[in-house]
C-alpha cells in the first residue's frame, strides 16, 4: 500500500512519533490493558484502541474506561495497574522496519530532525533503554507529552509538532497566538510521520505535511479524521525521500 502525494512539499526538517511509528509499543499498551480489564471480564477491541492512539496518557485511560462504565476501578488506579505491567514489558520493545534506515539517512544528509511522542518522559527513557544508540542520532530532540516547560495541550492539537519544530529552531510562532505569514511558510517546511488518527490531525493542524504509517488493524475501521494525510504507507520501508524533496536512499 502506498497512497499517492496529495501534495508534494520540499522538506526541510523532519518530525516522528514514536510509538507504533518508531518502536513496536502498541502492543504492550494492549497487552497491559487487557490484563486489567480482565479482572472484571471485559477486553479492550481494536475500535476502541483507535480512539486512544496517540493521545496522552492519562487522556488514553478516560477514553478506554467510557466503554466501561460498570466496573469498579478509577482512572488512577487503571493507570498504576496498567503502567505496573507496561514496565515489567518495556524491556521487550524493537525498532519497527524501516525507522532505523531513514534516521540514518536524514542524519548523514543533516537534515534537522526530532521526536514528539505524547509519551511521558520515564515512559520514553523505559521504551528506548534498548535503543539508546539509535536515539541518540537526535542529539536530544525528543519533546515528550508531559514536558510541563512548553504547556502544550495534547495531540490533536498542533501543540508537540510545533514545539518540536521550535527546539530545531525552526521560527514557526507561538502556541494559541495566530500565526504569521513567516510561520505558516516555516511550518509548511516539516514533514510529519505518524502513525495515529490524533497525530494526523496535530501535524496537518501545525500546517505540515504528514506520511501516515497505520497499523492495519487500524485501516479495517471506519473511524475518520477531519485531516487527510499527504501519503500513506504500509511500512516506512516505502518512503521514498526523494518524493519530498529530500536526498534519495544510496543504491
Amino acid at each position: 500500500m502506498s497512497g499517492p502525494l496529495l501534495q508534494r512539499r520540499n522538506v526541510e526538517y523532519v518530525l516522528f512519533d514514536m510509538d507504533g511509528l518508531m518502536i513496536d509499543s502498541e502492543k504492550i499498551y494492549t497487552i497491559a490493558t487487557n490484563e486489567v480489564l480482565g479482572k472484571f471480564g471485559k477486553e479492550m477491541t481494536w475500535d476502541m484502541k483507535a480512539g486512544c492512539m496517540g493521545k496522552p496518557e492519562r487522556e488514553a485511560a478516560i477514553h478506554t474506561l467510557s466503554f466501561f462504565p460498570g466496573i469498579p476501578i478509577t482512572v488512577d488506579e487503571f493507570l498504576v495497574e496498567r503502567n505496573r505491567v507496561q514496565d515489567t514489558l518495556y524491556h521487550t520493545v524493537s525498532l519497527l522496519p524501516g525507522i532505523s534506515k531513514l534516521v540514518h539517512h536524514l542524519k548523514k544528509h543533516n537534515i534537522p530532525m526530532a521526536v514528539a511522542t505524547s509519551s511521558r518522559r520515564r515512559n520514553f527513557e523505559m521504551k528506548t533503554a534498548l535503543h539508546q544508540e539509535f536515539f541518540s542520532l537526535f542529539d536530544g530532540k525528543i519533546v515528550c507529552g508531559d514536558d510541563r516547560q512548553y504547556n502544550m495541550k495534547g495531540k490533536p492539537a498542533p501543540d508537540i509538532f510545533l514545539v518540536a519544530a521550535t527546539v530545531l529552531g525552526k521560527n514557526v510562532g507561538k502556541l494559541d497566538e495566530v500565526p504569521e505569514a513567516i510561520h505558516l511558510v516555516e511550518r509548511a517546511k516539516g514533514l510529519v510521520f505518524e502513525d495515529a488518527l490524533p497525530g494526523i490531525q496535530a501535524g496537518k493542524s501545525a500546517g505540515m505535511s504528514v506520511v501516515w504509517v497505520p497499523d492495519p488493524n487500524l485501516l479495517k475501521l471506519t473511524h475518520q479524521t477531519e485531516e487527510v494525510p499527504d501519503q500513506v504507507l504500509a511500512s516506512l520501508e516505502d518512503f521514498k525521500p526523494e518524493e519530498w524533496g529530500l536526498p534519495p536512499y544510496d543504491s
